[in-house]
């Protein structure tokens, strides 16, 4: 398969540029499996769809205001966006500057205290930060809110909120786990008085997740890696739900990522560390048996992954009702619930 087999026309008016004043009020197309007609609704339907005993996966990974802005000691002005936090006040980062610094370049930050240039790894630099405390501490008041590109405005005061989810506690991650955006206490609530359960992975979403593809052969697609952790308490809960004959259900395309690389010999084990899996049609998914995404960009990886769970053909035709729909696109925007062959009548 090729990047070009999954590009689609998309308005930019679609674009979703500011939350809903609700979280729960966002809209939700229904993908049935197989060729069963799309179903439109909203998210507060979702339990509509599922059971008694089944299980909603969650992404609990933090968002931290990871943005920066700095000068180097040659003149020129610098953008610095985390992608990682490391021990010793240390970080993984991408950096905007008419001419990329050189190891030992220092950089004076507009927030205070300066970072300096250790190294670079490819598209990404080490930097070693002189700031007041802890560097991730020191960034809650320092740091701005990394909105995706697409956002064409700075962050306002809703944002530190609203681009958070309301479970959102281990701190690390630079862009939101869009889908979990979409649950406040109500709709929590009233999914657990239906009997459906609910259960946490992290993973720490990073920079790279905006990265394009830039491979025609997916093959050749390089991932970018990130951190997660699948505990082995949401391990034996996820048997306990198989064996009850209940169904798993993602909230997200990270929490899909986080259980296909927690998968040894086909099943499901405790895992923590690094993940790089790269998802596209070709490979079964096997740890979910339904998945509540947003719509992502044209040829995305993450376009790629929802593609391999249902089939290529059947999301650009789900991604065309879509736009028809008028639907919102994108990180503040719908979402979509895409229902394995365990949904079948």
């Amino acid at each position: 398969m090729k990047k070009s087999d999954f590009n689609y026309a998309l308005p930019p008016e679609l674009i979703a540029q500011e939350p809903l004043p609700e979280r729960s009020a966002s809209r939700m197309l229904v993908v049935p499996p197989g060729e069963a007609p799309l179903l439109d609704a909203t998210i507060r339907q979702l339990g509509d769809w599922l059971r008694p005993g089944d299980l909603l996966v969650f992404n609990d990974t933090r968002v931290i205001p990871a943005r920066l802005f700095g000068q180097k000691d040659t003149g020129g002005r610098v953008e610095i966006l985390i992608e990682r936090l490391l021990p010793g006040n240390r970080a993984r980062a991408q950096l905007g500057a008419s001419k990329s610094p050189k190891p030992g370049a220092r950089i004076a930050l507009d927030a205070g205290g300066t970072a300096e240039v250790l190294d670079r790894d490819g598209g990404f630099y080490h930097l070693q930060f002189e700031v007041e405390g802890a560097l991730e501490s020191w960034l809650l008041g320092a740091g701005r809110l990394p909105l995706p590109p697409y956002i064409r405005r700075e962050p306002g005061r809703d944002d530190a909120e609203r681009y958070q989810t309301v479970f959102a506690r281990e701190v690390g991650a630079v862009a939101a786990p869009t889908a979990g955006l979409h649950f406040d206490d109500a709709l929590l609530a009233a999914l657990r008085e239906r009997g459906i359960e609910s259960g946490h992975v992290t993973l720490h979403v990073g920079a790279g997740t905006f990265q394009p593809v830039r491979a025609d052969d997916l093959h050749q697609h390089a991932m970018h890696s990130e951190w997660l952790n699948v505990g082995a308490g949401l391990v034996a809960q996820i048997r306990r739900t198989r064996e009850a004959g209940g169904r798993v259900v993602a909230v997200g395309t990270t929490v899909v990522r986080a259980l296909e690389s927690a998968m040894a010999g086909g099943e499901l084990h405790p895992h923590t560390g690094e993940t790089s899996i790269f998802i596209f049609p070709g490979y079964r998914i096997r740890s979910v048996d339904a998945l509540l995404t947003n719509f992502h960009l044209p040829e995305s990886t993450l376009l790629m992954l929802v593609s391999a769970f249902v089939g290529r053909e059947r999301i650009l035709s789900a991604y065309a009702h879509a736009v028809r729909q008028r639907y919102r696109f994108f990180s503040y925007g719908d979402a979509m619930l895409l229902l394995g062959d365990a949904f079948r009548d």
